[in-house]
């Protein structure tokens, strides 16, 4: 009992020479030198200014107040009794202020020299001579904090959810301000929050109050908790990391920048819940209708020590079972005790816990660790709550009230720690009078100084006596400390052990099994399993268990597959362990790793840690540390225990350290030296095993790894040869050498130093010695060099193994042309979320595969065969154009298989294809780097000139970036002035034949400007002469011109009357319109063709002007003209934003284009039939509301007296305008924008490809299609399409007006004349319409479909192919009306993203010419209508064989959502192929499948079947299952023996026939009844399943023959050919004439297929005499001999024939002829 703890200070606030303003200085002090054990604190004067601050009521700091200089009295103590200290200020002050009779020194004296009893829960009473008294009272266990009442406090003035906040941030090291105006409050709340803190003690600056003077601490870098005065508010404002709790607000406030992990989630519910019922037990019965009366919360200290028993609650509930995993490392001379903190965190579940790990890496943890591990110590509350009530608190957790009755028993511990006997009241201390005028300053008496020597000899009086007393000792009450339940159990009963079925160990067991047993065949099909079993814990701890007994004497010898088994399953096991390694599997396998081997020639072993370097957690330094920690204590636990027993090691080292003290020097020394030794031992054995660990295979290649740990592989033999981790420690390491190391040292350098800084971080902490710890030092660079050595000889005997047996790669079947970028990578395509491939929706499991991703030019490919053995013969192809890459994505895959894969790609392209490739071990990392930039380079080209179709051929090396500046300069200034002056000589002669010269890249723009100057127009200037534009260009440039005549379509404008470029003058005037070349140098509109129909009333200079009124210049031009009606249909950009009204109604004089603009609507007029169209359309098209069944506008809306000439289609935005002569009307309809188009479909392609499976029903196919809009979206144009129909067939003109004029204009009016015009429904007129409605008019091909680098970021726009989904929607409503079928419109929806061909690249003609010569060359491959017409011609794959077209039939479909199709190219694929749309490739794939398939040598074993499966999504159904029309053609084509390339000869002369035929028969069939006009046929009706091949003009959906169709044999009688014919049986026989004529031989022939019996005069003759149809036979039966029969011939040779029209009598040579011809031709009727 001491009472050297307390120091008096007098401090005075005058102005100190040499003092700051406002400091305060020490008057006296007493002791005047420092205790002998307690130093006096520094700054106790900054302490002391504070109370400048405010008035009184300041603990320890009393004010008395002089006018001069007031003075502070400061009582120092380094015990914690605050009441008592105050108090005695508090006497000290009233002594003076009073005058009583006792000196200030004696009180003093007394004070500084009064014992003070240490803890133990003893109690004293001191006085201080003043007529006081006091009782001072210790707690118990000094261990836990004392808090009265201040966190009763804390949580009334915060709140619960503030405190958890701040009880987080505090545990989690976050820093922590605390304001308030009072010292006291500040001084309370940092208290409680230590106090709710324990058992962890806070190790950080703690400061309850700060002075001013020191406010810059609070930027400090390291964590705090620290308590300011409000006064300094605006001082803290600033702090932007700084959590700041207002005590007097009740707020906490936490700056963005900070993150505080909370506590794991059914703790912290439970926690507050605990609270709110201590807090306010009144809440839980609130709205009970009787409420019971005494639900009043406990007394504040009583309530204090139920919320610090919640926290101890929780404290239990997160540490429990923390003893069961400390690593005893050295018992003597001192434990040293280390905690596993992965083992923890594996067994409680929770290593996902981001709370738990901050607090187990914290210093407060640590601290924990290092008080409370050591296993002989004294305990208290909460190493019982530990040992003792885990399971109680387990069991109860769920049920408050329980949890309350366990909290207050702890509450009741706690209060009894601190009051432990029922307080007295003895405490007497006078305090001041209360006279009046009492605290006026006037009246103070001046304190007065002290007598330092009275003082003194109070001191030395004390320390006199102290001297004689016997000396005291306080009661260590050492014991060990229990441990408490073992984690696994209560883990286990959790039910937090990942599920893993008794079966599926069973798997594992029996597989390794197999593996010893040498049944590798059984083995093998087992794997799959076993590697998806070993996902789950529990089976990664049954593959160890069962390794484990197979070693013998730690080693275990395996044949070459054996080992690659036993790797794989290592490999998969290791995996899924994280690096901290929490199961503590990679902890089993370490010593298992080093004892699995194989022998690999003459004295050469290679083990098993070789193959499985590649896992993160064997560069983890803690994992190292905690696995040798563990190996030493279960060392030093053999040194101590005689037999292996089950004591644990703490119970061990409790009795180890109780029987320290009773051993001798001797013996605690070699204890000492032997625990010292093992250490030192241990330490060599893990450098050996780091090094196994660390060093790669191949060191020669000095390649190192990434930091991930996974890096370059490659895979030389069948050892797995990867490289190791070392690389991941020498790009850390090198750095802190600071030299470079010689090549091939650097992996060794690095090892060597990674296991340097393990060795001297372990050997410190378990105290080795320094001469041991060089020692271990010189050892480490031999160990690992030695191992280098041993490894090269490995490595070398491990290349010659043969490799590993994995499928071989297949290469691609290229285009001519085509290149490879980069060859096979070995990679797995994973399957996506399309199910079919997957086996989940029954048949085989193709995916994943394993093959190879190959680059080429055009295309990316992967081609491999599936992973299921059972499917392994099938080869699966997936690839798409590279220019059709919509988004690449990095994922991580980890497959269920032994391959250890992390790095994939996801690549979505917009040709509705998916490759999510996960790349194989054996490709390095940087190589799939090089793979994503050469994909990136090919997908973004600098130029288009960079696409495919155009490098097509070109060597590889041209890939390589140009700089688009300086590429092909003087080509294209040729091209584009040769074409230029092309253009201008097209209205002129040549006056002079020079010869023409380019001009220089430099004289380019005077050139430019004086063709710009040039404004002549055809119409105008066209000498007399039937001039026309070849005549006038010479002819090196006529190739050229006739192109850009072709592409401006003046072949239709010719066909539909709208104008001729011949220009004789005897063309009369009257023409409504004229072709005009004001645009043939570009100058008006860019995006427009160089011809133009306009009306011939408007000059060309009226055009330019109008232009500009319209958005990117595309002023109204004619584009098509009705047969039947005259109407035209103009399409043009919509108006710039001033709107319509300003535009036709301005009320300033009209400007020169609004009148030209009505001249020029007003001779559009047609002369059509009176009907009217009604503008509410326009509202009711945007608003989606139609009365008529195909969604087009009800008939009633037309019938209005007066009809608009012209209905313009725009806008919304554009008001809706109508003329007051009624000449014209402006229809606004909303269209859809280009950034819906774009969202809309990338939509739909997650929902035809989705990437990954989902059983989510917000993920299902039709909501993701519905939530995509992109049936609406066509909906929408096709209802505008119908309508502008509808109108130009009631004889109204229509101008659509729409956005910039190339999306949706280019969209309606394409439809509008596909629906009108019969024409565009054949190949060549689709041809027609798309060259000139989407190349000529401008459609942003490149732009849209981002061809280049530059249009990137503008994304993927489909509009083109919005519109052929239209088609497609308008085709299966009328499939007899198109000449083409649905694949030439999927060919195309392919083509013109894919970049092969190039007729879809650029976006405009303008910019095609400007290219010039490569782009306009026909003979060129590049172009895609030559293509298809070389392939029409093979094979009729783009034929529709239902084209049977009516006469000038208007189209008007319906447009309904429910009556759209999801067209079939979004979703199918076919992966035995790949896509179809590259014709040759699928040809010579399947030839090479056909050779394939042939059998060098017949089997005949087995009975070879006809059947063959049809897997949906692996075969091409069309072609294995073909339609009935196909079949015919090819079994024709085959009897006729007629090349297949003849199939359009050989269809027309069917139909030609068949036509004749049919209306021979329908006129005498239907003489009465009228022919069935070919009407729209529902999408329902299965057109194709019955087709009557008299396709003329009927449809027959019956399937029972009709009585007129010809028979099968008609379709034979135009073909002349014995060659070819199936001759079944033939020979001589006699037959007998008809009545009364002769018996004849003949030649007879029966045909099984044509099923018919024919005959010959004789064999070689060619004219058949007659047939017997044998569908007419009823019978063949033996026959007699009639008359005239031939003689000498036996009668069984003769027989009838009896038809249904009559009987036919035969006679053979012998009776055995006649038999094999009865026989024969039975056999042909019982298989008909």
């Amino acid at each position: 009992i001491s009472y050297r703890h307390l120091s008096i200070v007098i401090i005075s606030y005058g102005e100190v020479p040499g003092g700051s303003e406002g400091q305060g200085h020490i008057l006296q002090r007493f002791p005047e030198k420092d205790w002998e054990d307690n130093p006096f604190p520094q700054g106790i004067e900054l302490k002391a200014e504070a109370s400048e601050v405010d008035e009184d009521e300041v603990p320890g700091l009393v004010q008395p107040a002089q006018v001069f200089a007031p003075k502070s009295l400061v009582l120092v103590s380094r015990l914690d009794h605050t009441e008592v200290f105050r108090n005695c200020l508090g006497l000290i002050y009233t002594v003076h202020v009073d005058s009583l009779s006792v000196p200030l020194e004696t009180v003093i004296g007394n004070l500084l020299t009064c014992v003070i009893p240490v803890a133990g829960g003893s109690q004293r009473t001191i006085t201080l001579g003043a007529g006081d008294r006091q009782v001072i009272q210790t707690p118990i266990n000094d261990s836990l904090p004392v808090s009265g009442s201040s966190v009763a406090h804390l949580f009334r003035q915060l709140g619960i959810v503030n405190v958890l906040y701040l009880f987080c941030a505090a545990l989690t090291e976050h820093k922590i301000l605390f304001l308030s105006s009072s010292y006291q409050r500040l001084t309370d709340a940092c208290r409680a929050l230590l106090a709710i803190m324990f058992p962890l003690k806070y190790s950080f600056t703690y400061v309850p109050i700060l002075p001013g003077k020191l406010l810059e601490v609070l930027s400090t870098p390291t964590p705090f908790i620290i308590g300011v005065n409000s006064f300094f508010r605006s001082e803290t404002q600033e702090l932007l990391d700084v959590i700041i709790a207002d005590l007097d607000g009740g707020t906490v406030t936490i700056p963005e920048c900070v993150h505080i992990s909370l506590l794991p989630d059914p703790l912290l519910q439970q926690t507050q819940t605990a609270l709110s019922m201590v807090l306010d037990p009144e809440l839980e019965i609130a709205d009970h209708a009787f409420p019971p009366s005494s639900t009043q919360p406990s007394t504040l200290k009583i309530q204090d020590k139920e919320i610090r028993a919640v926290f101890l609650w929780l404290f239990g509930q997160l540490f429990h079972g923390y003893r069961w995993c400390l690593h005893i490392i050295r018992i003597h001379p001192e434990p040293v005790i280390r905690f596993h903190k992965a083992a923890f965190l594996g067994q409680r579940a929770l290593t996902e816990d981001d709370f738990l790990m901050k607090v187990l890496d914290g210093m407060a943890f640590a601290g924990f660790i290092s008080e409370r591990g050591p296993p002989y110590r004294p305990t208290d509350l909460f190493d019982d709550l530990i040992a003792n009530q885990v399971e109680r608190i387990r069991q109860e957790e769920c049920s408050p009230h329980k949890v309350m009755n366990h909290i207050k028993e702890l509450a009741e511990q706690l209060f009894k720690n601190e009051n432990p006997y029922p307080a007295v009241a003895m405490h007497k201390v006078q305090q001041p009078a209360e006279s009046p005028g009492h605290n006026d300053p006037k009246n103070l008496a001046i304190f007065p100084p002290l007598d330092d020597v009275t003082v003194q000899l109070f001191i030395d009086h004390a320390a006199a006596k102290l001297k004689t007393a016997p000396p005291v000792v306080k009661a260590e009450l050492n014991g060990m400390v229990p441990s408490g339940p073992p984690l696994g159990d209560i883990v286990d009963r959790h039910g937090h052990v990942l599920a893993n079925s008794a079966r599926r160990l069973e798997v594992v067991r029996n597989c390794i099994t197999y593996i010893f047993d040498n049944k590798m065949l059984e083995a093998k099909k087992l794997m799959p399993a076993v590697l998806r079993a070993l996902k789950g814990r529990a089976a990664r701890v049954c593959l160890t268990q069962e390794l484990n007994q197979h070693v013998l004497q730690n080693r275990a010898v395996l044949d070459d597959q054996q080992f690659d088994y036993i790797v794989r399953m290592m490999n998969c096991t290791l995996q899924d362990c994280s690096h901290m390694d929490e199961h503590g599997i990679a902890a089993i396998l370490l010593p298992l790793v080093t004892a699995f081997c194989r022998k690999l020639g003459a004295g050469i072993t290679q083990f098993a840690y070789c193959c499985v370097q590649e896992h993160v957690v064997w560069t983890n330094m803690q994992f190292w540390e905690a696995m040798f920690y563990s190996d030493v204590q279960n060392h030093i636990r053999a040194l101590y225990l005689e037999a292996d027993g089950g004591e644990q090691s703490t119970a061990l080292a409790s009795e180890q350290s109780r029987l320290w003290p009773t051993l001798s020097k001797e013996q605690q020394s070699e204890r000492v030296q032997k625990e010292e030794s093992t250490v030192f031992s241990q330490a060599i054995h893990y450098a050996n095993r780091m090094s196994y660990l660390l060093l790669p295979l191949d060191t020669s290649k000095n390649r190192l790894l990434n930091r991930s740990g996974i890096g370059d592989v490659e895979s030389v033999s069948n050892s797995y040869v990867t490289n190791s981790i070392a690389g991941s420690m020498a790009e850390s390491y090198d750095t802190e050498s600071g030299f470079e190391d010689a090549e091939s040292s650097d992996v060794a350098n690095s090892v060597v130093r990674f296991i340097n800084r393990f060795v001297d971080k372990v050997c410190n902490e378990s105290g080795v010695t320094n001469e041991h710890l060089k020692a271990l030092h010189t050892m480490i660079p031999d160990i690992v060099q030695m191992h280098i050595e041993t490894l090269d000889a490995v490595h070398r005997e491990s290349k010659r193994l043969p490799p590993i047996q994995k499928p071989k790669l297949l290469r691609p079947i290229l285009l001519a042309g085509e290149e490879l970028v980069m060859d096979g990578m070995r990679v797995h395509l994973i399957s996506d979320g399309r199910e079919e491939a997957t086996g989940a929706l029954g048949g085989p499991p193709l995916l994943p595969a394993e093959g190879a991703i190959f680059l080429t030019t055009y295309r990316l490919i992967f081609k491999g065969t599936p992973n299921d053995p059972l499917v392994g013969e099938q080869v699966v192809t997936r690839s798409f154009p590279i220019a059709s890459l919509t988004k690449e994505k990095r994922i991580s895959v980890s497959l269920s298989m032994d391959q250890f894969i992390q790095e994939g790609l996801q690549l979505r392209s917009c040709t509705f294809q998916l490759l999510k490739i996960a790349f194989d071990e054996e490709v390095a990392s940087d190589l799939a780097e090089v793979f994503r930039k050469h994909m990136h380079k090919l997908r973004y080209p600098q130029h288009v000139q960079g696409t495919f179709a155009f490098t097509v051929g070109q060597s590889g090396k041209t890939l390589v970036e140009h700089k688009t500046k300086d590429k092909n300069q003087s080509i294209k200034t040729l091209s584009k002035n040769l074409v230029k002056s092309a253009k201008r000589t097209i209205g002129r002669q040549y006056v002079t034949r020079k010869k023409y010269s380019p001009p220089t890249w430099e004289n380019r723009s005077s050139l430019q400007s004086e063709l710009d100057e040039d404004e002549l127009s055809v119409s105008e200037e066209l000498d007399q002469g039937s001039l026309t534009l070849s005549s006038t260009i010479r002819s090196s440039d006529r190739q050229t011109m006739s192109n850009v005549v072709e592409r401006a379509c003046c072949r239709d404008y010719q066909r539909l009357g709208l104008g001729t470029l011949s220009n004789s003058l005897t063309r009369s005037k009257n023409e409504p319109f004229r072709i005009s070349t004001v645009n043939r140098m570009y100058t008006v509109c860019r995006s427009y063709p160089g011809l133009l129909i306009v009306p011939q009333s408007i000059p060309d200079s009226t055009i330019q002007r109008i232009s500009r009124c319209y958005r990117q210049n595309r002023f109204p031009v004619v584009c098509w003209r009705s047969s039947r009606t005259k109407a035209v249909l103009l399409r043009s950009a919509g108006l710039h934003a001033k709107g319509v009204v300003g535009f036709f109604k301005s009320p300033n004089a009209p400007s020169a284009g609004t009148t030209h603009t009505k001249r020029k609507w007003g001779s559009i007029r047609g002369s059509g039939r009176l009907s009217a169209y009604n503008p509410e359309v326009g509202n009711r098209l945007s608003c989606k509301e139609s009365p008529q069944p195909n969604g087009g506008p009800s008939e009633a809306l037309f019938l209005r007296q007066q009809r608009a000439y012209l209905y313009i289609i725009g806008d919304k935005t554009q008001l809706k305008v109508t003329d007051s002569f009624q000449q014209w009307e402006v229809v606004p309809i909303e269209v859809c924008d280009v950034r819906q188009v774009k969202n809309s479909f990338k939509k739909l392609m997650k929902a035809c490809v989705p990437s990954s499976a989902t059983s989510e029903p917000s993920m299902t196919f039709h909501r993701c299609l519905e939530e995509s809009e992109w049936m609406c979206l066509l909906h929408r144009v096709l209802q505008v399409s119908v309508l502008v129909v509808e109108l130009l067939d009631t004889g109204s003109s229509v101008m659509v007006s729409l956005e910039d004029g190339w999306d949706v204009t280019t969209q309606v009016v394409s439809l509008v004349q596909l629906l009108s015009d019969p024409y565009y429904r054949t190949f060549d007129g689709f041809r027609l319409l798309v060259e000139k409605e989407w190349l000529s008019f401008g459609h942003r091909f490149s732009h849209r479909g981002a061809q280049t680098l530059a249009s990137q970021s503008s994304g993927f726009t489909p509009v083109f192919l919005q519109f052929l989904d239209c088609v497609h929607q308008i085709h299966l409503q009328f499939p007899m009306e198109f000449e083409f079928s649905q694949y030439y419109l999927k060919f195309l929806a392919y083509h013109y993203v894919s970049n092969r061909f190039r007729t879809f690249l650029l976006d405009s003609d303008y910019e095609r010419i400007e290219l010039g010569e490569p782009f306009l060359r026909s003979t060129d491959k590049g172009r895609m209508w030559d293509y298809i017409d070389r392939l029409n011609k093979k094979t009729p794959i783009f034929f529709n064989y239902m084209f049977s077209p009516e006469d000038e039939e208007v189209l008007r479909p319906y447009s309904f959502i429910s009556n759209l199709k999801v067209w079939d190219f979004y979703t199918e694929e076919t992966l035995s192929e790949g896509p179809s749309y590259d014709w040759e490739l699928v040809q010579r794939g399947r030839q090479e499948r056909l050779a394939e398939e042939v059998p060098d040598k017949p089997d005949t074993t087995t009975p070879k079947s006809q059947r063959h499966i049809v897997w949906p999504c692996y075969d091409s159904r069309s072609r294995v299952v073909p339609d009935s029309i196909t079949k015919l053609l090819q079994s024709l084509e085959a009897e006729l023996g007629l090349p297949p390339e003849k199939w359009k000869d050989t269809w027309d002369k069917i139909k030609a026939n068949q036509r004749t035929e049919s209306k021979l028969e329908n006129r005498v069939r239907n003489a009465g009844q009228p022919e069935p006009s070919n009407q729209r046929i529902p999408p329902s009706s299965g057109v194709g399943s019955s087709i009557n091949l008299a396709m003329d003009r009927e449809t027959s959906t019956t399937s029972t023959p009709v009585a007129g169709r010809p028979s099968t044999s008609t379709l034979y009688s135009q073909f002349q050919s014995t060659e070819s014919e199936n001759r079944s049986f033939e020979g001589i026989l006699y037959k007998k004439g008809a009545l009364l004529k002769p018996w004849k031989p003949r030649w007879f022939v029966l045909d099984k297929t044509k099923h018919q019996l024919r005959y010959y005069e004789t064999r070689q003759d060619k004219e058949c005499k007659g047939v017997i149809e044998l569908a007419e036979v009823e019978s063949v039966i033996p026959g007699t001999p009639t008359m005239g029969a031939p003689k000498n011939i036996e009668e069984k040779a003769f027989f009838d024939l009896k038809t249904t029209k009559r009987v036919y009598n035969f006679c053979a040579q012998d009776s055995p002829n006649a038999q094999l011809w009865m026989d024969s031709i039975q056999s042909c009727l019982s298989d008909a």
